[in-house]
């Protein structure tokens, strides 16, 4: 996980409470509609549903989406400025959620890992990475992952479902209730970027998450800058270029080889839309320039894709097809039956500087939540190992009865 866009001047708030704040709760039965992730049009037919007179509806509709995204709201009686019978109304027929905070990891280094039960009982992780001038959001798309890239801790999951888009935007909520930091404001905030880089493939989902980025961008609510957004594909050439179109966020691509025959192995997607498919799509990416690049993620495999002759192949790749391009070289972060090893740091020093010297931006990326894995890569819920320790239990307890 990493973030694009530009650094912030102001100094950073101060962290929210540094306990884990874990929200235990029974399986959603409540029968209301849940308004989180409706688009603003969406919103005022659902208020017209329930009898808000036509003429009103626009403007309720601005009222609950500013206390909703701006202030964080999850009680429509908090509306003071909305008219109490409507507020009642309101209460009746909606509601505005949350999901289950199953588990909150704090790693050593800052990096804040939370593991959300949604409705239906299914889980996603959200990560939160601090740094000295900024605080990115690493937002998951889909309940596990169906790309099943091999040096990929998530990809060992299998898909179960898309996220909605209110279940995309409830992550972005759910930090910041964390961190404390409503009323929504664009100075001083904790979460001054996001990256569609957990859990799935986003351009898999693309009409949902595309709905929740709106949602995120909107000028009344959370005010996130697109050019603090980036998305993450592993290469899904078709949707791509709508992406550009339809979102116009950055554009992060999980790369990690410099030909077919190696991206096969540990990205498979590859043996769908081949590297030049994929090169030549990035190539016609909206709005791509100098001070936009477009940033290809490149895991260190030792062995696999780190050799000198990768980082100049890596560089006339780029070259090629005249790429505004910034390389991030992540080292690999271990998982427990991981088929690789992470490149010694020698070799990725050299690996960057050959692609430095090549007039391309190749900075290693720090590792982080490595203690709570929550790093690139080791996304994975942490509840299939509470629910085979719980299962342990449960049998050994009843064998003792």
């Amino acid at each position: 996980m990493h973030s694009d866009g530009d650094h912030i001047g102001a100094p950073m708030a101060s962290l929210g409470p540094m306990v884990p704040v874990v929200s235990p709760r029974a399986a959603d039965t409540d029968p209301r509609q849940d308004i989180l992730g409706l688009a603003r049009e969406d919103l005022r037919m659902a208020l017209l549903a329930i009898g808000v007179p036509d003429r009103q509806a626009n403007m309720r509709a601005k009222q609950i989406w500013q206390w909703v995204y701006h202030r964080g709201v999850t009680d429509f009686e908090a509306m003071s400025n909305v008219a109490k019978d409507v507020r009642a109304r309101l209460t009746e027929h909606f509601r505005i959620s949350r999901p289950e905070i199953v588990d909150a990891q704090y790693s050593s280094d800052g990096t804040r890992k939370y593991l959300l039960r949604f409705g239906d009982g299914t889980e996603a992780e959200a990560v939160y990475i601090p740094d000295e001038d900024r605080g990115t959001l690493c937002i998951s798309s889909q309940v596990g992952c169906t790309l099943n890239c091999r040096f990929c801790h998530t990809g060992t999951m299998k898909l179960v479902r898309n996220l909605t888009p209110g279940e995309i935007v409830a992550q972005m909520m759910v930090a910041r209730d964390d961190l404390g930091e409503w009323p929504a404001s664009t100075d001083n905030r904790r979460v001054t970027n996001i990256v569609m880089m957990g859990m799935g493939e986003p351009l898999y989902n693309f009409d949902h998450v595309k709905k929740a980025l709106q949602i995120v961008m909107d000028k009344e609510g959370i005010q996130l800058s697109r050019r603090r957004i980036t998305l993450s594909t592993a290469g899904v050439v078709p949707m791509m270029l709508r992406c550009g179109q339809e979102i116009g966020v950055n554009l992060a691509v999980s790369l990690h080889a410099v030909n077919n025959e190696t991206r096969d192995e540990i990205v498979p997607l590859n043996r769908k839309y081949r590297l030049e498919q994929l090169m030549e799509a990035c190539a016609a990416y909206p709005g791509t320039h100098n001070a936009r690049r477009i940033t290809f993620e490149y895991v260190m495999l030792k062995g696999v894709n780190d050799s000198d002759a990768d980082a100049r192949d890596l560089v006339r790749l780029l070259t090629r097809y005249k790429l505004p391009a910034k390389v991030n070289l992540i080292p690999f972060n271990p998982w427990p039956g991981s088929p690789y090893e992470c490149s010694d740091w020698d070799r990725i020093e050299r690996f960057s500087d050959l692609v430095f010297k090549a007039g391309i931006s190749a900075p290693i990326r720090t590792p982080r939540g490595r203690d709570i894995m929550a790093a690139c890569g080791q996304l994975k819920s942490t509840s299939e190992k509470k629910r085979k320790s719980e299962t342990l239990r449960e049998q050994a307890a009843l064998a003792q009865i």
